[in-house]
């Protein structure tokens, strides 16, 4: 089911009560929380789902609850050089530079079928302590321009939340409400596809500690 999003508009205070300068601010590229709920982000990972958002852009974000172990999940998501192990859309991956570190560039081949045949892909956060993945299209046949995604976990004793968010140019001849139904859609499926491959991993992980004890 699609999650439910609250989007809220944070505008600093002006010190000016001119009108133009007013009318000049709002056109102005604002920054704009990504609040999944009912599920709530830890205050010191919210910061990563804060994106500013011009007039052509949309932002939205998909949460996906996993049952297994919040190391397996990040074992997966971590990989910025095999998205396509759970991004199902995707056929292939190739670095083209860097070793896995932040800046370490990557061209991605899109399946058939899709308004897309390649990405090029920067990424910009990987933190392992805090799980977070963050990463930036910058080139490639496809039409999702500008287009930045940040990926947070959040384990507990009952299994780990995954909560994807983006923002993204809208194509010319889209509406905002298009186009971010066409990304929830493909982030949605994707988390979908890590969920499975993650509780597959716990339930493998799972039987071979129980053969241990027999």
């Amino acid at each position: 089911m699609p999650c439910k999003l609250q989007h809220q508009r944070i505008n600093p205070t002006t010190t000016t009560a001119a009108a133009t300068l007013a009318v000049n601010f709002h056109k102005q590229p604002q920054p704009s929380w990504i609040i999944p709920g009912p599920f709530s982000v830890p205050n010191n990972l919210l910061h990563y789902h804060t994106h500013t958002v011009g007039p052509t852009q949309c932002c939205s974000a998909v949460v996906q609850t996993i049952s297994a172990p919040i190391d397996a999940v990040w074992s997966v998501v971590r990989r910025f050089d095999n998205p396509q192990a759970y991004k199902q859309f995707l056929k292939s991956c190739h670095v083209i530079l860097g070793d896995g570190d932040v800046g370490t560039l990557r061209e991605v081949k899109v399946i058939s079928g899709l308004p897309a045949a390649s990405s090029t892909e920067r990424l910009e956060i990987l933190d392992d302590m805090e799980h977070v993945i963050s990463f930036s299209v910058i080139g490639g046949d496809h039409r999702l321009n500008n287009y930045r995604s940040v990926t947070t976990l959040h384990g507990d004793d009952k299994g780990t939340m995954v909560v994807e968010s983006y923002v993204v140019d809208i194509p010319q001849g889209n509406t905002k409400e298009e186009t971010c139904v066409f990304v929830d859609t493909i982030v949605r499926l994707n988390l979908q596809s890590l969920a499975q491959i993650a509780q597959n991993m716990a339930t493998i992980n799972t039987s071979k500690s129980l053969s241990l004890f027999h």
